[in-house]
């Protein structure tokens, strides 16, 4: 996947960033807007490379067929807007903001698994990438995803339940103090957090979105929403009612934005918290609704049929 390949080449410079001095810390307003992340190579590439292959096979698609065949222009829209998504969460002054204060972090994390995720799944990026890609090669990924193993693989990890679970183990995981202070220690470490959080959102929404039967299951969908919903808002408040200090990385820098550490900690539960909880709640309703159009068509449809058969 083309999200998949930018990422991996993410960790890869990340790695090597890692090796060299750490520093671009924004002190304040006048640093934090001066302070875009043009100054990784591979990020950027990834970026221009993604948005190059995805609108190559949309075009392919449309020239074969018509405007709207394949992808629907909204579809192609909500991919843009998956992919300004993660300029915001990896290029724009966000991440480096994320260094210095721990809400500008959960920020960024949001972004990635609340705004960039579904947009991008939405978009049918799989799609679009085997028509951008030469017909041989197209042809032979086909048959590799029809190997019995890779189906079998592909089908665990796709069930509903199972990138529910992921994605919550993803997440929980991450915010335990000792590893949470390792990505603030190390890129690469950074880098790996960010990446597995895309992926399992990238996983969660796609089998409650693009998955198998996913017409017929919008009640279990909303369900799955419901509850992340629940458990990502649990972790925020810990967060937010915490009297300590879960993380001592941000410590003495957080004066300079007129916040303590813990203030700035409550600050990040909310944010994950109200907002995000809020998009789920959101995303839970719209599906609801779809559910109901989708029972509602049914019914029609079989009071037609038997309005034929008398």
């Amino acid at each position: 996947m083309l999200v998949l390949s930018f990422m991996v080449a993410a960790v890869c410079n990340t790695f090597v960033r890692s090796l060299l001095a750490h520093g671009g810390e924004p002190h304040d307003l006048h640093d934090l807007w001066r302070s875009w992340a043009f100054d990784e190579p591979v990020v950027i590439a990834g970026l221009l490379i993604t948005a190059w292959v995805y609108t190559r096979g949309v075009r392919r698609l449309w020239r074969a067929s018509r405007t709207g065949g394949g992808i629907r222009r909204w579809e192609a829209a909500c991919f843009a807007g998956g992919w300004l998504a993660l300029v915001v969460a990896l290029v724009s002054p966000l991440h480096p903001w994320g260094r210095v204060l721990f809400s500008a972090h959960m920020t960024q994390h949001e972004v990635l698994m609340l705004v960039a995720a579904p947009l991008l799944v939405l978009g049918k990026p799989l799609v679009a990438t085997l028509k951008a890609m030469p017909a041989r090669w197209a042809h032979g990924l086909a048959e590799a995803s029809n190997a019995p193993a890779w189906k079998a693989f592909w089908g665990t990890v796709t069930n509903a339940l199972a990138a529910w679970l992921i994605h919550g183990v993803v997440l929980w995981v991450w915010h335990l103090p000792s590893l949470f202070q390792a990505t603030l220690d190390n890129e690469f470490v950074h880098a790996l957090q960010h990446l597995s959080f895309l992926l399992s959102a990238l996983l969660f929404w796609w089998a409650i979105l693009q998955g198998r039967q996913h017409a017929l299951n919008y009640g279990l969908a909303v369900l799955y929403l419901f509850t992340t919903a629940v458990h990502s808002g649990l972790l925020g408040a810990l967060l937010t009612f915490a009297r300590t200090v879960w993380y001592p990385a941000y410590a003495g820098k957080t004066a300079s934005w007129g916040l303590t550490p813990l203030e700035d900690q409550q600050l990040g539960g909310l944010i994950m918290w109200v907002p995000a909880c809020a998009l789920y709640i959101v995303a839970g309703l719209a599906l609801f609704a779809a559910w109901l159009r989708e029972s509602e068509a049914r019914v029609l449809k079989r009071e037609s049929q038997a309005l034929l058969q008398t």
